[in-house]
């Protein structure tokens, strides 16, 4: 079965389930052998400063796609399915480009398109893929193990208190992360008053960041590793009023490599959930060797 995947997240769920795909998108790296696959797409956006990307991402989107398909490629690979998400256009090549694409190719494969906008609709994901891959079993053993990792968490976090958390996917402008980042935070123990469940997240005055007053801060830019968030750190920590918030006061500003951890709908997820766990719970929970403060 010939698979293509076009985002990172689909990349992940397909490789968990033992199938590897043919072709894949260009942000693809995980596992490691992915971004030895052929690349589907381009991108438009190669600026550095998290506001200069902003707004590429802005104009692209604005004129149409953020993103080029190789249709030529396509057709020479002969997919059976194309895995696609309709979940975020800007995060990957979404399912509205498969179409216009595929409408010019000889190529005709079929194509899923999986959402996901809250955790448990992640491990519907999985399910779905293995349905789509003849690997029900596979995904039904994953999907439980996954289900046993939160509920364990669960049991170990204390009643009380649950800190005020943020998590941010971008920093500027500052953007507090939303969809299952909130479902995260709460299994792992904090209070997430910053973002309701499930709602696409949106950009946030400093003023408004201020008074919410996290007392744990997780930076996970979307689309960026930890080395890559310390380098843009002083976009954050610049601004007026950043010692007087309480995380900062406390060392609890912690940096996260989103783009394993947060940015993207996969099993890593739950790898989320027991860092996170960490973050709010230190004295119930050993703070993991990949989480760095600032």
């Amino acid at each position: 079965m010939n698979v293509v995947s076009t985002s990172p997240s689909s990349t992940e769920i397909l490789y968990e389930l033992g199938v590897e795909p043919v072709a894949v998108s260009h942000a693809c790296d995980h596992p490691p052998a992915a971004a030895e696959l052929p690349a589907i797409d381009v991108s438009k956006v190669d600026a550095t400063a998290s506001a200069d990307r902003h707004e590429q991402v802005r104009a692209a989107t604005a004129n149409g796609h953020l993103y080029r398909m190789d249709g030529a490629r396509i057709d020479a690979l002969e997919p059976d399915l194309i895995v696609t998400q309709g979940v975020c256009g800007v995060c990957a090549v979404d399912d509205v480009l498969v179409e216009e694409t595929l409408a010019d190719l000889e190529a005709d494969p079929d194509v899923l398109a999986l959402q996901a906008n809250r955790l448990a609709d992640v491990l519907e994901c999985v399910e779905d893929v293995g349905r789509a891959t003849g690997t029900e079993e596979r995904a039904a053993a994953l999907v439980d193990d996954l289900r046993e990792r939160i509920a364990a968490v669960e049991e170990r976090v204390p009643d009380e208190p649950r800190p005020r958390t943020a998590v941010l996917e971008w920093m500027d402008p500052i953007r507090p992360a939303g969809s299952w980042v909130p479902d995260v935070v709460d299994a792992a123990g904090g209070e997430y008053g910053i973002g309701e469940p499930g709602e696409r997240s949106r950009p946030l005055e400093w003023d408004a960041f201020l008074e919410y007053d996290p007392e744990v801060l997780v930076v996970a830019p979307c689309g960026f590793d930890a080395d890559r968030t310390l380098e843009q750190f002083h976009e954050l920590s610049d601004r007026p009023g950043w010692d007087e918030i309480a995380a900062v006061r406390d060392d609890r500003v912690f940096v996260l490599d989103g783009s394993a951890y947060l940015t993207r709908w996969t099993p890593r997820l739950v790898d989320a959930v027991e860092r996170l766990a960490a973050l709010c719970h230190p004295q119930a929970f050993e703070l993991p060797a990949d989480v760095v403060r600032p």
